[in-house]
């Protein structure tokens, strides 16, 4: 099928048809010269920059707190956050619309943020637990013993090793996030996000501007893939040799 899309995309027909009975890149220049398409495309790309970063800065933490901490609740809260992935996205869009309608954040980029950073939050966690269970604490202690604070260890130790497990999980926050459609079918309003701007196209109007969009999220998230792989790689490079 991904295959099909890119013959799809170029072609002279005003309907999505295969094969084309001949080629052209109009579908293409659609997109980019349309401001609701290039709209739709730079509002995800916020979205998405920001649930990264929200789930980050929450996940990481959290990730610690559920991994070394003993308190009352922690088993609770750790089911509490596997609960997205768990219970079906359209009962969670309508939990959230019903909250979001009363705070008036229907339509605005904060409150898709969230509702996008409340799908996200589990895979963070759950990559960077797994990274700190199996990390070696010792480290961390000596260089507590060595004259560091607790947070500087952390900082200077635990997270560098740990740091090919939250590049993982940002990119699946990420990709969660820009991909996700059904909140943004609840929450969105008229500020389209791009796969509910794709969805619209589909049931409306059926062109190969859809098919264009489709290839360049192709290209785009096979870049984004290469380009984290050969980082990955370099980093390792890099903790070898400093070993």
């Amino acid at each position: 099928p991904l295959i099909i899309v890119f013959p799809i995309s170029m072609s002279a027909d005003p309907y999505l048809r295969f094969p084309p009975s001949g080629f052209s890149w109009q579908w293409f220049d659609r997109f980019f010269s349309d401001p609701t398409w290039t709209g739709a495309a730079v509002r995800s790309l916020q979205v998405a920059a920001a649930t990264t970063v929200s789930t980050l800065l929450i996940g990481v933490p959290l990730s610690f707190s559920l991994v070394r901490g003993n308190y009352i609740g922690r088993a609770v809260l750790d089911r509490m956050v596997a609960a997205p992935i768990i219970v079906p996205t359209i009962i969670i869009s309508i939990a959230v619309y019903g909250l979001f309608a009363q705070m008036q954040m229907i339509g605005t980029w904060y409150g898709l943020t969230l509702a996008h950073a409340l799908l996200a939050l589990p895979f963070v966690v759950i990559i960077v637990s797994a990274a700190l269970k199996s990390f070696d604490e010792s480290l961390e202690d000596a260089a507590v013993g060595l004259g560091a604070s607790k947070f500087i260890a952390i900082w200077r130790v635990t997270l560098p090793q740990i740091r090919p497990s939250i590049l993982s999980a940002a990119f699946l926050a990420f990709i969660t996030s820009f991909d996700e459609l059904i909140i943004a079918m609840f929450l969105s309003g008229s500020n389209f996000t791009l796969p509910k701007k794709m969805f619209d196209n589909i049931r409306m109007e059926i062109d190969p501007t859809v098919a264009a969009v489709s290839v360049i999220q192709i290209v785009v998230v096979t870049a984004v893939l290469l380009g984290w792989a050969v980082t990955q790689r370099q980093i390792t490079k890099l903790d070898k040799g400093q070993r």
